[in-house]
C-alpha cells in the first residue's frame, strides 16, 4: 500500500466516530506467534537526502529482522497530526513500538499519547525524557555535534576567506551545538576563522534555505554545512557557488562530489535493530539512550577529493581521539558571541554531558543570533 495514496491520519478521522469497527487482520508467523507491530513516523519525506531519510534507511534494516511488521507514514506535521499518526498505528495496525523521528513530535504529543496506550513503547528521536515522564515512552539520540567538530577541521583546512557559513533551521540545544561545533573544530586549524549562521525558521523551506546559502557565498563564506531536514538545497546551491560543501544527517557527496569534503551522518540501522530485538527477547529499551561515533549511532561520510594530505591527517587524529571517549569540543576559556563567559580555563563538557542538551548560546566567533 501506497502511503502517497492513503492517509493514515484521515482514515482515522473518517472511522473515529464510528461503533464496533473491526480491527484490520493481523498476520501469522511461521512459529504461530503475531510479528511485532512496529511504526515509524517522518516528518518529510524519506527520500530527502537527510534527517528522514536517515531514519527511513534504520526502519528498512528492521524490515529485513524476522517476526517484525514495519507500518510508516511520511509527511506528518508537528502537530496534532501526529498524534492521529500514532494513534492509527496503534488501533488499525496494533503496532507495539513507535519511533516518532521529528523533534518537535516529543512535546506534547508523545507524551499526552503515551498515558493512553501503556502496553506500547513510544521511542522518541531527541526528545530529553526525564524522570516523572510516562514510563512507556523513551528517548534516543547521537552525539552528533562530534560530526560537526570533524566537519569543522576540514572546513578549517579548506578556508581561503577565513569565514564558513552554517544554514539551520531553528534555535534549538542540538542546532546551536552543531553550529558551535562546526566553528570550533574549524577553529583548531586556524582561530581567526568565524562561522555566519542563518536560521530560515522551518525544518525544510526550500526557498528560505537556497536564499541562506547565496546570502553566505555572497558574504565570503567558501566553505558551508546545515542542519536542516533535507540539506540536498543547500549542497548544490552551495556547490553551484563554487563553494567546499560539508554534509550532515545522511551522505550528499552524490549531490556536489568535487566541494563535498566530509559529513556528519546518523548510523540508524543498527540502533533500531538493536531496540526492535530488545523488545522481541521481553526486554525493555532503556528510557534515556545516547551513542556516539565508538557506539555506531554517528558515522562520517568519505572524505572528498578536495581534502588534503594535512586536513586527512589532522580529520583521523581528532577522529581517534573521540572514539577513545571523553572528547570535549566545548572546553575553556570560552565566551558566547556576545562577550559573556562560558567556561573558564580548564573546564570542558564532554560530548555526554548532559548540559550540552540545554545549550542556548552561540559560542564567540559564531556571527549570528538566537532570536
Amino acid at each position: 500500500m501506497s502511503f502517497k495514496s492513503f492517509s493514515r491520519r484521515g482514515f482515522l478521522k473518517s472511522t473515529a466516530a464510528v461503533a464496533g469497527v473491526t480491527a484490520l487482520p493481523q498476520f501469522v508467523a511461521a512459529d504461530g506467534h503475531a510479528p511485532l507491530t512496529v511504526g515509524f513516523i517522518y516528518v518529510g519525506p524519506k527520500d530527502d537526502f537527510g534527517y528522514n531519510q536517515a531514519h527511513a534507511e534504520g526502519a528498512t534494516a528492521v524490515k529485513a529482522m524476522e517476526g517484525v511488521v514495519v507500518v510508516e507514514e511520511e509527511n506528518v506535521a508537528e502537530t496534532t497530526d501526529v498524534q492521529n499518526s500514532m494513534e492509527s498505528m496503534i488501533n488499525f495496525d496494533d503496532a507495539k513500538l513507535l519511533f516518532p523521528t521529528s523533534f518537535g513530535y516529543f512535546n506534547p504529543h508523545v507524551l499526552e499519547t503515551a498515558p493512553k496506550h501503556p502496553d506500547v513503547r513510544f521511542q522518541h528521536a531527541a526528545g530529553l525524557w526525564s524522570e516523572g515522564m510516562p514510563t512507556n515512552v523513551g528517548s534516543y539520540f547521537g552525539y552528533i555535534g562530534m560530526g560537526q567538530y570533524l566537519n569543522g577541521i576540514t572546513a578549517g583546512h579548506a578556508t581561503t576567506t577565513k569565514k564558513i557559513g552554517f544554514v539551520a533551521a531553528k534555535p534549538i540545544p542540538q542546532v546551536l551545538l552543531n553550529i558551535n561545533s562546526f566553528l570550533l573544530g574549524a577553529r583548531q586549524v586556524d582561530p581567526e576563522i568565524t562561522c555566519q549562521v542563518i536560521f530560515t525558521g522551518e525544518w525544510s523551506l526550500a526557498v528560505k534555505e537556497a536564499e541562506a546559502t547565496n546570502a553566505l557565498a555572497d558574504a565570503g563564506c567558501d566553505v558551508i554545512t546545515c542542519h536542516v531536514d533535507g540539506p540536498k538545497v543547500v549542497m548544490e546551491t552551495a556547490a553551484g557557488r563554487d563553494c567546499f560543501v560539508c554534509g550532515y544527517h545522511a551522505n550528499q557527496a552524490p549531490l556536489a562530489p568535487e566541494k563535498y569534503l566530509t559529513g556528519a551522518e546518523w548510523n540508524w540501522a543498527g540502533v533500531y535493530t538493536g531496540m526492535v530485538q530488545t523488545v522481541l527477547d521481553g526486554g525493555t529499551i532503556d528510557n534515556f539512550v545516547r551513542g556516539g561515533l565508538a557506539d555506531g549511532f554517528i558515522k562520517m561520510s568519505p572524505l572528498g577529493p578536495a581534502v588534503s594530505d594535512a586536513s586527512r591527517a589532522q580529520f583521523e587524529a581528532v577522529k581517534a581521539e573521540i572514539m577513545a571517549g571523553g572528547f570535549a569540543a566545548i572546553k575553556g576559556p570560552l565566551n558566547d558571541n556576545t562577550g559573556n563567559a562560558l567556561l573558564g580555563a580548564g573546564d570542558a563538557l564532554v560530548e555526554t554531558d548532559i548540559a550540552l542538551e540545554s545549550m542556548d548560546y552561540l559560542v564567540e566567533g559564531v556571527i549570528g543570533s538566537t532570536s
